[in-house]
């Protein structure tokens, strides 16, 4: 079956929530922006993606970008596409698909009760924990798994392009990677979250196959072992900036 060389999956830009989460008392998940620094992240990452695409292929590149229909993945595919054009991609297509989207957290939370769901998913598990008025990562796993079929069926067209990159959220990502790769959820509650447009890169290899070709940041597995034994919770972003990559 044809399918794309490469598949590349970005987190969208800073976001106005991610720096002020008391935006959910009012303000629908699907409609916060980016912030300024969102947006430069963006675009810089336009740049960065137009670099890697570039490895491989010395003419002209083709690309089919699937997004999620939220406000700031789509304002860090708009700047993405603006700083890719200005390099020279001009053969390009994109399909919104809404179940790309992130978890469900409910309609309207306070940043208090983001306090306790927090912790209350982080002592029972991040892939099976459903947020009252929400999805658990089993949820976002299974409409994964049919977003998957789409792309399947878009792989066989004869114009599809050899580059495929995905707009979408962190934890959203997370489970892609688990879905695509067979991952346990063991193997998936040890990942933590991109960072703001990060990106994370697979390779189609000879035999078809693909390979992770960026490290993962994961918990080290004393980190595991005491968060496993109650002796310290996790967060639920998952981020640190002292992480440790590893492939899982």
């Amino acid at each position: 079956m044809p399918r794309p060389q490469r598949i590349i999956l970005i987190r969208h830009g800073e976001s106005k929530a991610n720096v002020d989460r008391t935006l959910h008392i009012d303000t629908p998940d699907h409609r916060i922006p980016l912030t300024e620094n969102g947006a430069r992240q963006a675009r810089e990452a336009g740049a960065r993606l137009h670099r890697e695409l570039h490895k491989n292929e010395a003419g002209g590149i083709r690309v089919q970008f699937y997004t999620s229909p939220y406000l700031r993945t789509r304002q860090t595919f708009q700047n993405i596409l603006e700083s890719m054009k200005e390099l020279g991609v001009t053969d390009f297509r994109n399909y919104e698909d809404p179940r790309l989207r992130e978890q469900e957290f409910g309609n309207y939370r306070h940043p208090d009760e983001h306090v306790v769901v927090d912790r209350e998913r982080d002592e029972f598990g991040t892939f099976f924990y459903r947020v009252p008025g929400g999805e658990s990562g089993a949820d976002v796993f299974d409409r994964l798994s049919g977003a998957m079929d789409t792309m399947h069926r878009d792989f066989v067209k004869a114009d599809f392009p050899e580059n495929m990159i995905v707009v979408s959220h962190g934890l959203t990502i997370r489970l892609f990677l688990m879905r695509w790769f067979h991952w346990t959820v063991e193997q998936f509650e040890k990942l933590r979250n991109p960072h703001n447009c990060q990106h994370y890169v697979l390779d189609k290899m000879p035999d078809g196959k693909y390979q992770l070709m960026t490290e993962m940041a994961t918990y080290t597995e004393a980190e595991t072992r005491e968060y496993l034994a109650g002796k310290k919770q996790g967060t639920a972003d998952m981020t640190y900036s002292d992480q440790t990559m590893k492939q899982p």
